[in-house]
């Protein structure tokens, strides 16, 4: 039997999300986020962490979802690509395990523009546990800096 995955979870529009723990750097309370003019709709803006600054990025809007107040809401913090990114989500769930034999590729009835963020998806007991591809976000994300400018 292969070792179990860890996916700390979150919640976008009702829906489960989970980033490999193991890119995780922490889960953080609602922080002021300070606009950057002429930025994407989905970067809200910049954090301070305690001295470090984290882009602040709304997967609501980078995945084309109704749009919310950031104001309140929970950030995952991750490292990508040797920046801090602070993920902004509806809700925080908790880290589960899945196990490897409950991988499925991402269905076609996914938006695209959720899917082309996806690496895969867990079935779970009651639930499906969408996963973010990190290295799919990098690479996406740096093609839309390179059209914008």
């Amino acid at each position: 039997m292969s070792q179990p995955l860890q996916y700390s979870t979150f919640y976008l529009n009702g829906q489960l999300y989970g980033i490999d723990v193991m890119k995780v750097q922490e889960v953080a309370k609602p922080m002021p986020i300070t606009r950057i003019q002429l930025a994407a709709s989905f970067i809200k803006g910049i954090v301070n962490l305690r001295g470090q600054i984290a882009t602040a990025i709304s997967l609501r809007e980078l995945f084309q979802l109704e749009a919310v107040d950031c104001k309140d809401k929970m950030t995952v913090v991750c490292h990508l690509d040797g920046n801090l990114v602070s993920f902004v989500v509806d809700e925080i769930g908790d880290v589960i395990q899945v196990e490897k034999e409950a991988y499925e590729d991402i269905p076609e009835t996914l938006p695209q523009s959720v899917r082309q963020y996806l690496g895969g998806v867990y079935k779970l007991e009651n639930r499906i546990l969408s996963c973010i591809d990190l290295d799919k976000v990098i690479s996406i994300l740096s093609k839309k800096e390179d059209v914008a400018a």
